[in-house]
């Protein structure tokens, strides 16, 4: 996750454990808890988004992310997904699948389109933030900085 820092940019990655092999299937994927990391990630999304319109009134939906264990990563992300979903109240249709499926031709395969290895991102409307005196406008955030920002005019902006 990318959230916007008094400092700009800062990224929150989840530390995973090491397997034996290095092609590990994605719901095989645990997450390490050897570091604080939920109490960082935590601290710092209260740091950068207190001051924010909507902090408060999310605060106690992502609060136990934070304090909770999940051991798979998959898990993890699918619930956080379910909960951006909710508050912006969006019900698409979309499923996991056991293995690695190619798409049909005849449809979009966006697998790769939002990849941090794709610099080609597609021209994004400023919104307010909460640092953006200080920085400008900062594109390609995680999800959260446009809910702690725009609250429910979120899903309009989208």
């Amino acid at each position: 996750m990318s959230i916007y820092s008094p400092n700009g940019k800062l990224d929150l990655t989840i530390p995973v454990k090491k397997g034996a092999r290095q092609h590990t299937p994605i719901r095989d994927v645990r997450i390490s808890y050897e570091a604080d990391w939920q109490r960082l990630h935590w601290r710092s999304l209260q740091t950068c988004y207190r001051n924010s319109s909507f902090f408060e009134y999310y605060e106690d939906d992502f609060a136990p992310f934070f304090e909770s264990k999940r051991e798979f990563l998959i898990d993890h992300n699918l619930a956080l997904l379910e909960l951006c979903l909710k508050i912006l109240k969006l019900q698409p249709s979309y499923g996991v699948t056991e293995s690695y499926q190619r798409v049909p031709a005849e449809l979009n395969d966006l697998r790769d389109a939002f990849s941090p290895k794709n610099s080609q991102t597609p021209a994004q409307t400023p919104y307010f933030q909460v640092f953006e005196d200080k920085h400008g406008f900062l594109p390609d955030l995680s999800i959260v900085d446009l809910i702690f920002n725009q609250g429910p005019q979120s899903k309009q902006y989208l």
